[in-house]
């Protein structure tokens, strides 16, 4: 899918804010500011580079780029930036791969899913005027857009925990509840570190933004703005490692508890059938003279000894309180 963008007045323009192209004809008449491609075809690749003259690798998006392969100049002073998005999906919460090129004051973004963070550009030009004067800028707005929707996705975080604090911090946690709470503190965890990695790969990209020096004293300072932003993000995602961390082990903890409590009556029952299993040994050894064949009531004295010897150690360990 290819769309593309024009300025009016600061607003992104183009059909619903977008303008989906069709044909090499439809390309050749718009003057875009942004071409947004959504898994590209051969077809579409093709148009780009008749119309600009901008040949897109196959590998733009792979995921094995190396580091210093993310963030680079060509010669003929186009601009590549590799950078990840994140998706917060309940059934796949992942972060994606964009490709940018800034070529010729056109931005190019190539990218293999829609991503919530290019809607929520759009709805923002849509209702702020002279938000975007060039193609910087719709790079810019993004990042920016990224962060706050990083720190939305943030909030739901810390509501989650709290809800999942209710459920651990109350008077009883059984086996299954505990690992209930497991799993959603897990994939708290994992959204957290995605948020973590996210920001941190925005921070990278603008920095380099800022040492190439292809912005003026506006979208300088823009950039530092936002650096500033993903900067108190990093303190919230560092609280919520902690709180994760107190929750995960408490959870531990209950489940500890609940096995020391079934060790525990396996340790007291134990120790309760030794003394009967020491009688009923003596019992047994082979004496010249049998006690119970000597003692009429030496069957039944035996027995009554036993039981005696398994009720006194409960009735201690229950005024000690072992046994609750």
């Amino acid at each position: 899918m290819l769309n593309v963008f024009t300025l009016d007045n600061g607003r992104l323009k183009g059909g619903l804010f977008q303008e989906e192209i069709e044909s090499a004809e439809d390309l050749a008449q718009s003057r875009p500011v942004w071409v947004d491609l959504e898994l590209p075809s051969a077809e579409e690749k093709g148009w780009i580079k008749d119309r600009f003259g901008l040949i897109i690798p196959e590998d733009i998006v792979d995921e094995d780029l190396e580091e210093s392969a993310r963030f680079y100049e060509e010669d003929n002073g186009e601009l590549h930036i590799r950078s990840d998005f994140l998706i917060d999906d309940d059934a796949n919460t992942r972060n994606v791969r964009v490709a940018f090129i800034l070529h010729n004051n056109v931005l190019f973004s190539i990218h293999n899913e829609d991503l919530p963070v290019f809607r929520l550009l759009r709805l923002r030009a849509r209702r702020i005027p002279a938000l975007i004067e060039d193609a910087k800028d719709v790079l810019l707005k993004l990042y920016d857009a990224d962060a706050e929707y990083s720190a939305d996705i943030l909030e739901g975080i810390y509501d989650k925990l709290e809800t999942v604090s209710a459920r651990v911090l109350k008077k009883d946690v059984n086996d299954a509840e505990a690992g209930e709470v497991l799993s959603a503190i897990a994939r708290e965890e994992d959204l957290n570190g995605r948020i973590r990695r996210n920001v941190m790969d925005t921070r990278r990209a603008l920095s380099f933004m800022m040492r190439s020096r292809m912005l003026n004293a506006e979208q300088f300072e823009e950039s530092r703005q936002i650096l500033r932003d993903i900067d108190s993000l990093d303190s919230h995602t560092a609280f919520l490692f902690d709180k994760i961390n107190f929750l995960m082990d408490a959870t531990v903890g209950f489940i500890n508890i609940n096995q020391n409590k079934i060790i525990k009556i396996f340790s007291v029952a134990s120790v309760a059938l030794l003394p009967p299993t020491l009688i009923a040994s003596i019992y047994g050894m082979n004496f010249k003279f049998m006690p119970e064949l000597d003692y009429a009531w030496g069957y039944p004295f035996a027995l009554g000894l036993m039981a005696a010897s398994v009720a006194a150690p409960f009735i201690y360990f229950r005024r000690k309180g072992w046994l609750r």
